[in-house]
């Protein structure tokens, strides 16, 4: 049963424009994300509709330039300065906060839209999120509220005496204030926190074994652009080692995870649609707030709760904004 209504399509593939290329004085965007072609559908498909809120259809009256890392911080700059040669009107980093920061090292004048996990201010992305100086906006993560919740969820499944965990990237800018807020979260419920990390498709495996070897009794895996072009791996070896494993968005459930609590995506993607529309219309960036989410949802797949062996309480079902059967 579901609570909210998603997107229409979301799960659909993208068809990606065979005649999409910029006419004389049409306007470019970049898509800057660090995730392949054929994961990105859930990014791409709310933010053409953000487009198109403002005004802009691609292959139309405007022509999109994607650009996918596949998990790979490091290629971020290259991509990044690839994007800013062609040269584009607007370059929106869509997907966390390594793609928006080469991009800022790499221009003060083209206009960058971007998604940052974690707080933006913090991260160095802006000094200011009601007035976003220079050429920068978008949205800024508010992970500190999320893994509270998503802890206390976890607790369901878990004996009092369970340490929990949490799966990181060390590649990514946001991984030292994600262990801190997670360590900080865990120690007020009382529980003791394990960090693992990977970068690496090697490196999951390495993690779930220290994971069993360290009896856990939940994982909290947060969006990161390499973990969730994993989502499949992480669902599957959660679901063989009977790990309990909360998410932050609903498509690593979709994928086979457990349960995601986490910012509705599909309206953050819009916005930042909608922001590259007003931009392209003539709006200054320095008067577009970085923006907050404020719409949350919760997922669970009962489905994966069966094969856990877990039974989830009427009440959490109700609680849900979508259960999976």
């Amino acid at each position: 049963m579901k609570r909210r209504e998603f997107m229409a399509g979301l799960g659909a593939a993208v068809v990606w424009p065979v005649a999409a290329r910029a006419q004389p004085g049409m306007p470019v965007v970049g898509c800057l994300m660090n995730t392949s072609a054929t994961e990105s559908d859930w990014i791409v498909l709310p933010f053409r509709q953000g487009l198109a809120d403002t005004g802009y259809a691609e292959g139309r009256n405007l022509a999109i330039e994607y650009r996918w890392g596949d998990g790979h911080n490091e290629r971020m700059p290259a991509l990044a300065a690839e994007l800013l040669g062609l040269p584009v009107s607007v370059l929106a980093a869509l997907q966390g906060a390594s793609g928006a920061l080469a991009a800022k090292r790499l221009t003060t004048t083209t206009p960058i839209v971007f998604l940052s996990g974690g707080d933006a201010v913090e991260l160095g992305l802006v000094s200011s999120l009601n007035k976003p100086e220079a050429n920068l906006t978008g949205v800024s993560g508010v992970a500190n509220s999320l893994v509270t919740k998503q802890l206390s969820l976890l607790g369901e499944f878990a004996s009092k005496s369970a340490p929990f965990a949490l799966l990181t990237n060390s590649a990514s800018p946001n991984t030292k204030r994600l262990i801190t807020n997670t360590q900080s979260a865990a120690k007020a419920l009382g529980r003791d926190l394990q960090v693992v990390g990977a970068s690496d498709v090697s490196g999951i495996e390495s993690a779930f074994s220290q994971l069993v070897d360290q009896k856990i009794g939940g994982l909290v895996v947060p969006q990161n652009a390499f973990l969730d072009g994993q989502r499949k791996r992480i669902a599957a070896l959660a679901a063989r080692e009977h790990i309990p494993t909360i998410y932050d968005n609903r498509e690593s459930v979709v994928a086979g995870g457990l349960m995601s609590y986490g910012i509705d995506y599909s309206d953050v993607f819009r916005q930042l649609g909608t922001y590259t529309g007003r931009i392209l219309r003539g709006a200054k960036t320095g008067d577009l707030p970085v923006f907050q989410p404020s719409r949350f949802a919760f997922v669970i797949n009962l489905k994966t709760a069966q094969l856990l062996g877990l039974n989830v309480p009427i009440p959490m079902q109700l609680l849900a904004d979508e259960v999976i059967e």
